[in-house]
This record gives structure tokens, sequence and C-alpha cells, in this order.
């Protein structure tokens, strides 16, 4: 009996674990571009930060996986901390829907489940079917991984020993209710998922091996356990990243804290609240079945209880934010030795979440053609002013080393992504960016051609007239309000500049072959010379190249590359 026990036990604990990693990973897949949006329209707005961090961890079956997300993205510069506060507190509202899965009635689909859908992504080819099939598989094996655990935990209600044990640390005191959330934690902690800690929480209740008031205690441990995966991944992180791990054990642990003190009238008015409905029992009901007696009505109990805790602190929490943050920045300085810059922010702890891996390093590429129009802008000055000072024109080349060593890390980071399970959709968005950052470090390599030739000409004391100085400005003007327009389509990755790109990009052509024309003229009535019009000539073809690079930016976006 009691190898049995263990097997299924430890079976079920297992299914269930496979099972929300499928649900997260085919959420994410089918509707990861949703999640990109929906973190990328995150604003100081509390309200709306609490909304998305609820919505995308309800999608996503993870707290943990939300906050280490939010860390990595602040770490990053992508989110403020404000924001990042707004998005946990709702993280913890959305963990709280595990509790309602785990309390459904449904175990006896399990099986079903995980047999038509693990067909349907075995079969067939459509992603987004697939995607949508490894949810329903996911889904599956939490139900049947419950099934298991909820029977094999049955025969520990008979074991004097285990009694006697949960007797010991029943929360009847005030530091019994601690203990219980000691152990809550310290097994939450252990595990590494809240989701876990509390199936097997509600499970042990549902078999009558541990009663409400216990389960409800240790589901309060669990919140804080769950901080410590966050805190774990600010470790090593700018000092905002620390703060919003900071912010999230602060909330949870201040919110037991406060609901420790007042467990007794908290839990009574759980049951209170709960009798209030017509089709509820008492969390104490027993029922009997074939496999023995449970008390399958404390599950509900349980769920309204974790979900309760998390909204009441949340709403006690949300006025508080600025006050928070304003503590945190104080609590947590900023460095006073710097470590060495980091040319990207691209982060390893949103592997997890490839749509929103991909949201952090399209933020990259649209630094690199922000970057690129800089050093336009700098490149007019030398041309403009003839002011060839060193300073600047280091200024320049170090952009150039700086952009090879940008894109080198957005195709490292890119290609770890791909090579995870992604859908189709996610893989043409992580290709697009490869193609956008090699089409932007190609712009910034024909910049720097233009100003080692533009150093030539000083070096050979070759002289531009005026007439060919007011072509290659006008010629330099033209492409580089168009490279700043596409920068704009880029961020506000807008297909439908195509058509205006297309006639401005010929448009630009048409200048450059004007301006080479004018220009052999001034050669055949020798106004210049040879070396000087190779130089020359070669300074418009190089600009020709950066319009042609960045007319594929826009082709990308309009895909039709």
């Amino acid at each position: 009996m009691s190898a049995q026990m263990i097997f299924q036990i430890i079976g079920g604990f297992g299914l269930f674990l496979l099972g929300m990693k499928n649900m997260s990973e085919g959420i994410q897949a089918v509707a990861g571009e949703r999640l990109r949006r929906m973190i990328g329209a995150v604003t100081n707005n509390r309200l709306l930060a609490c909304g998305v961090g609820t919505a995308v961890t309800c999608l996503i079956q993870s707290s943990s996986v939300t906050t280490v997300m939010v860390v990595g993205m602040v770490n990053a510069g992508v989110m403020t901390l404000v924001q990042a506060i707004g998005v946990i507190t709702g993280a913890n509202i959305g963990t709280t829907i595990t509790g309602w899965i785990v309390s459904m009635s449904v175990d006896k689909y399990g099986l079903p489940l995980m047999g038509i859908a693990a067909l349907i992504y075995l079969f067939i080819k459509y992603d987004r079917v697939r995607f949508t099939a490894m949810f329903v598989l996911g889904l599956g094996m939490v139900f049947y991984g419950l099934e298991l655990m909820k029977t094999g935990f049955l025969p520990l209600r008979d074991m004097q020993g285990f009694v006697n044990l949960f007797h010991q640390i029943e929360p009847t005191t005030y530091f019994g209710v601690l203990r219980c959330c000691l152990i809550g934690a310290m097994s939450t902690a252990l595990i590494q998922s809240s989701s876990a800690t509390l199936a097997i929480t509600m499970t042990l209740a549902y078999s009558g091996a541990i009663s409400y008031p216990t389960a409800a205690a240790l589901v309060l441990g669990e919140n804080i356990g769950t901080t410590v995966t966050a805190f774990l991944a600010s470790l090593g992180t700018s000092p905002n990243a620390r703060r919003a791990a900071y912010a999230h054990i602060m909330f949870n642990v201040f919110g037991a804290l406060w609901i420790t003190a007042i467990f007794p009238w908290y839990t009574q008015t759980m049951l209170w609240f709960l009798d209030i409905f017509p089709n509820t029992q008492p969390p104490d009901v027993a029922v009997y079945t074939d496999t023995g007696v449970t008390y399958p009505y404390v599950m509900t109990a349980i769920a309204v209880t974790h979900s309760a805790f998390n909204i009441i602190n949340t709403l006690l929490f949300l006025p508080f934010i600025h006050y928070v943050a304003r503590f945190l920045n104080w609590f947590v300085p900023e460095q006073k030795k710097p470590s060495a810059p980091r040319l990207t922010y691209l982060d390893v702890r949103l592997f997890d979440t490839p749509n929103l891996a991909l949201e952090q390093s399209g933020k990259e590429v649209i630094k690199m053609g922000r970057r690129v129009s800089q050093m336009l802008d700098m490149l007019r000055e030398v041309f403009a002013t003839g002011n060839l000072d060193t300073d600047k024109i280091e200024l320049i080349f170090q952009a150039e080393n700086d952009l090879d060593v940008v894109q080198k890390e957005i195709v490292e980071f890119i290609g770890q992504i791909m090579a995870g399970n992604i859908s189709r959709d996610t893989m043409k968005t992580a290709r697009e960016q490869l193609r956008l950052s090699d089409e932007f470090e190609s712009i910034s390599d024909y910049i720097v051609t233009i100003l080692k030739l533009r150093l030539k000409m000083r070096d050979t004391n070759q002289v531009l007239s005026p007439e060919a100085l007011q072509e290659i400005l006008q010629l330099h003007d033209k492409v580089s309000d168009y490279i700043h327009d596409v920068d704009r389509a880029v961020e506000a990755e807008d297909g439908d500049f195509l058509r205006d790109a297309t006639s401005r990009a010929a448009a630009i052509t048409r200048l450059m072959k004007e301006c080479r024309s004018r220009h052999l003229a001034r050669v055949g009535e020798g106004k210049a010379t040879p070396l000087k019009s190779l130089i020359y000539t070669d300074m418009l073809n190089a600009y020709r190249r950066i319009k042609d690079h960045a007319f594929n930016i826009v082709e990308v976006l309009a895909g039709e590359k």
C-alpha cells in the first residue's frame, strides 16, 4: 500500500508539473502576440499594470514566470519600477486561477483530454491547432495528475504518525498559524512553484489528511515562498531589478503578516462568504465514495481563501505603489562603482516566455535604428562645418563598433529562442528581427565608409567645391530623413509605409544619379581631379547603399522579405 501510494503521488505530481508546463507553452505559442502587446501597453497607470499582470499570469499559468520576466524587463530598462510593481501585484491575483482549476470536479476528463489532444498534436500540422492541442494536453495532464494525487493521499489520513504530525502544527494559536506559514513557504521555496504546492495542499485537504484551517495557513506561507524565484532571478542584476524583486517580497510578506494576525476571523469570514451561495457546503462535509471518505468542498473553500487573500492584499497595496517605489529607491541605492556598461540588456530569464523575449530583443533592434540615425546626424555636422574634430569622428567609429557587438548579441539571443519549441508566427518574428538587425548594422558600415572617404579627402588635400558640398548635403538630408522615417515605422511596426517608402527610395536614386551627372560634367570641365572624382562617386554610391538597406527594412516590415 505504501509503495502504491508513493508511486501515485510522485506520478501525479510529475504529470501535474508537466501539464502546467505544456499549458504555459501552448498558450504562449497561440496567444504570444497578444501577450507581447499587453506587456508593451503597460504604463504608470497602476490599475492597468495590475490588470496586465493578472491577465498574463492567468494565461501562462505561473506567477513565478511573470515576476521573473518582470525582473528581466526592469533590468533591461524596458519597464520602470512603478510599472513592474503594478504588474507583480496583478500576477499575485492571476496565480489564484490554479486553485480554481484544481477545485473543479473534472478529474474523470483528464485521460480523454490527454488522448484526443495528443492525437491532434501529433497528426495536425497547422501551428495554431497544434499548440492549442498542447494546451489542452497540458490541461488533461493537470486533471489526471490531480486525480492520482487525490487517490495517493487518501491512505495518509489512516497513518497515525502523519495525523499526529499535523495535529502538532494545527493553526489553533497564533504561533501555530506561523508554523504552518513557515512550512508552506519552505515547501514552495524548495519546489519553486506555488501552483504545485497549492495543488498538494488542496489534495491533502480533499483526502482529509489536513483540515481546512491548516490548508489555509499553508496557502498563506506558499504565497511567501513563491517570492524566492524572483529574488534568485534578481541576483547580479541592476538595482532597479532588485527593487522589483523586493517589492514582490514586501507585498506577500506584509499581506501574510496582517492576515495571520486575524487568521481565525479571516477563515470564519471566508466560510460565511461561502455560505451565501446556495450550492456550496462547509469544507468539513464528508462525501462517501468507492475509494473512501473524501472532502471535496474544502477545495472550493481553499480556492476562495487564496483568491480573497491576494485580491484584498492588492487593493490595500495599490494606492501605495509610488510610496513603495520611493522606499525601495532608498533601500537599494544606485551602485557607487557602476559595473562595465552592457551594450544590450537581453536577459536569459525571458527564454521561458519566447514572445516576451522577442519583445525585449525588438526594443534593442529599435535602439539600433536610433543609433544609426544619430550617426547620420553627426556625419552631417562633419560635412556641413568641415569640423574634423577627433572626438566627434571617434564617436562615429565607436558607434559602428558598438552596433557590431549589439548585432552579435541579438543574433545569439534570438538563436536561443529559435532553438526552443515556438510557433511559426514566433519564428517569423524572430527571423524578421535578425534581418532588421543585419540591415541596421550594414547601414552603420556605410556611414563609416563615407566618413573614411571624407578623411581620405583631407589626408590627400582634396577639397569639395561649394557645388559638390551642397549636392552631398542635399543627398545626405534626403537619406537621413528617410532613415528617420524608417526608424519610426520599425518602432510602430508599420507595414503600410512600403508604398511611400518605394517612391521616396526612387527619388533618392534619381537625386544620386543627378549628382553624379553634374559631377562628371565638372570633371570634364577640369574642375575636379581624378582622385577627388573617385572619392566623390564612392560617397554617392555609399549613400545609395544606405537607401537600399533602409528599403530592405521596409520590405521586411511589409512582409515582402
